[in-house]
């Protein structure tokens, strides 16, 4: 596992691990895989940066892992694709992305526009015709916002504020005002880690009645813990599972990593997605019956199992998910939710490409 403990988005990566864990702990505690052997993970802190990733991932392959889980970032990402495709060995990546990344050795349990722009902006539209965006500078934020001028333009509704800013920015109050002094009454936000959290509590500053309603692109419990309640009130976002989901699956997958990690326990979905695509890995193994890296790979797609929200399917075509989706706003600390959107199905990200 290649993942970012440390720097800005190691609020993303401890969740991540988080899941990972307990998956491994629930394979090996049912006699593994093939027979009896354990599901072993290797963890490593990328920080937050590229070059380490990269590292990471020449040492890892070099030691003859099966497959490497990680890490939260697109830039990433495209940096230790190429590496494992070389190598015969899955990347399984199990964070929001911006779409269209196609390789037969690249497993994405990941929400992606489609998945969530399309209902966001119409939620957003019953609060003002006029939006800003303002996202992190490289390809997952920009990515969104080209999707969002593209909806806005269909609705004829209006952008009238868009801004990319450097990681680790010192600079978000000012962001947050120029964004708030545009005249948007609804604000797309897609920074992240703690430059999103800042955002948030510069937003929260203006009386409520003269606060944009703010969205917030891969909004979850455990980015909530940064910010005050009353910092959050009132941001409405999309994903595919809560913590407070009050569904069969849900409520045991939330009591079972409580019950590994303590009942204080923050749960989202980054947890959820990184147990769950070990999950789909574990019964591609056992349906090939042995540790055979193709043939695996060739059974990981058109597979359905059931994590912490409703049956969700792994495609074949595009090793993309087909996910329950849910519209929630933040109240009080906790996200509830104000509209099931049932089964998205996002288009295929490969295209005519064959895996």
């Amino acid at each position: 596992m290649i993942l970012p403990l440390s720097g800005a988005e190691a609020l993303f990566g401890q969740q991540s691990l988080q899941g990972a864990q307990m998956a491994a702990a629930e394979i090996n505690a049912a006699g593994g895989v093939l027979g009896g052997r354990s599901l072993q993970l290797e963890v490593h802190d990328e920080a937050t940066d590229s070059k380490r990733a990269v590292a990471l991932t020449r040492a890892a392959l070099d030691s003859g892992v099966f497959a490497i889980m990680g890490p939260t970032s697109s830039n990433h990402r495209d940096a230790m694709l190429p590496l494992c495709a070389d190598a015969g060995v899955p990347l399984l990546y199990a964070t929001d992305y911006e779409g269209g990344a196609c390789s037969r050795y690249l497993f994405c349990y990941s929400p992606i526009p489609d998945h969530y722009l399309a209902p966001l902006v119409d939620a957003l539209a019953e609060h003002s015709h006029d939006f800003a965006m303002v996202g992190a500078d490289y390809v997952w934020p920009r990515t969104i916002g080209a999707r969002l001028r593209a909806a806005l333009d269909a609705r004829q509704l209006r952008l009238a504020h868009e801004e990319y800013v450097p990681l680790s920015s010192t600079d978000i109050p000012d962001v947050t005002r120029r964004a708030l002094a545009s005249g948007a009454g609804a604000i797309v936000m897609a920074l992240l880690g703690s430059d999103g959290q800042e955002f948030i509590r510069t937003h929260a500053q203006l009386p409520p009645e003269q606060r944009p309603q703010l969205a917030v692109i891969a909004f979850n419990e455990n980015y909530m813990a940064g910010v005050a309640p009353h910092d959050s009130e009132g941001i409405i976002t999309v994903l595919p599972f809560l913590q407070d989901l009050d569904v069969p699956e849900s409520r045991a997958f939330v009591a079972r990593q409580q019950a590994m990690f303590g009942p204080d326990t923050v749960v989202s979905y980054f947890a959820e997605s990184h147990y769950g695509l070990l999950m789909f890995l574990r019964a591609a193994i056992e349906q090939v019956g042995s540790d055979d890296r193709e043939r695996v790979i060739d059974a990981m797609g058109d597979r359905t199992l059931t994590i912490g929200h409703g049956p969700v399917t792994l495609r074949a075509s595009d090793h993309h998910m087909v996910l329950n989706m849910l519209l929630a706003q933040a109240h009080d600390g906790n996200l509830v939710v104000q509209k099931d959107l049932g089964r998205i199905t996002p288009r295929d990200q490969c295209g005519s490409h064959d895996l």
